[in-house]
């Protein structure tokens, strides 16, 4: 891990001074059509310096030989996604949830991301106690934040657009993810910034101002874009096909200090159904006009 002396590390500190473009990350399920191989290739070829990657993928292809792929390939991973889901009331799932948990961050440690993203859970069947839910995400995060910490990885919490709320995710709003991330030292617990699930909430400014550079620990990009598809989870945009305002959050996040990685992260069938080259391009280009 190193330590640029502005609170930077691993993923954020190389950063700096290369210039936007360079900070610029491909999440893999932007381009699932691509095998993990033809991920590092594709973005090697691009000049994309980083990919944020998803545990299944990486698992079939194997932990180990998925680290020394990328690294094998000069990129850096940005994040893993994911670990999370803390919210059951039974001992027994939550004592489950909790070894996926530390599986997920023995995978981060081995790709050598010190970012791993949270979604942290829906309510459990028949509850409608959001508070009981999210204090049992805290009694989570204290179990797991040391273990983490002894391996160089940071617990991200990202909050999800309320419509998640019931199923997936309690943690709607940037200030909830900071409530329960700020029980905890930032290099240990960190939050997420993603303007797909943020764009509408008129107090994520002042969230991303609280949160600071040394508590964002990850900046995602998607755009939103309707009528939105049956289920809602499929349906991110292409940047700058919607109604998000991108520039401004990157101009917001940096402003705070974040130095680190904006990774790109749309889950999109009209995306999976192209050419990977031809999208990354298009995510390159997209990038410069709306982000830069």
């Amino acid at each position: 891990m190193t330590d640029d002396g502005t609170g930077d590390t691993r993923t954020g500190s190389r950063h700096r001074g290369d210039g936007l473009l360079s900070r610029l990350s491909l999440n893999q399920e932007t381009v699932r059509q691509w095998s993990l191989p033809e991920l590092a290739d594709g973005c090697a070829r691009a000049g994309v310096r980083g990919v944020g990657l998803w545990r299944a993928p990486v698992r079939q292809y194997g932990v180990a030989a998925a680290a020394r792929l990328v690294r094998d390939a000069g990129l850096e991973v940005t994040s893993l996604c994911r670990g999370g889901f803390f919210t059951a009331e039974d001992p027994g799932e939550r004592a489950a949830a909790l070894e996926d948990n530390r599986a997920a961050i023995e995978e981060a440690a081995t790709l050598g991301t010190a970012t791993l993203v949270l979604v942290s859970g829906g309510l459990p069947s028949g509850s409608r106690d959001l508070r009981g839910a999210r204090e049992r995400i805290a009694e989570a995060l204290a179990e797991l934040a040391p273990y983490a910490a002894e391996r160089g990885v940071r617990l991200a919490i990202e909050p999800l657009h309320p419509m998640f709320a019931a199923d997936r995710c309690v943690v709607s709003t940037l200030a909830q993810a900071l409530d329960l991330a700020e029980r905890f030292a930032a290099e240990r617990v960190g939050v997420v910034v993603d303007t797909y699930h943020l764009w509408w909430d008129d107090t994520a400014g002042a969230g991303i101002d609280r949160a600071g550079g040394a508590r964002i620990a990850a900046f995602q990009l998607a755009d939103w874009v309707t009528p939105l598809p049956e289920g809602a989870l499929l349906g991110r945009g292409q940047l700058g096909d919607g109604a998000v305002d991108l520039r401004w959050f990157r101009e917001r996040v940096d402003g705070a200090g974040y130095r680190g990685p904006i990774e790109v992260e749309i889950f999109s069938p009209a995306l999976w159904a192209r050419d990977g080259a031809e999208v990354l391009s298009e995510i390159v280009e997209r990038f410069t006009m709306h982000v830069g």
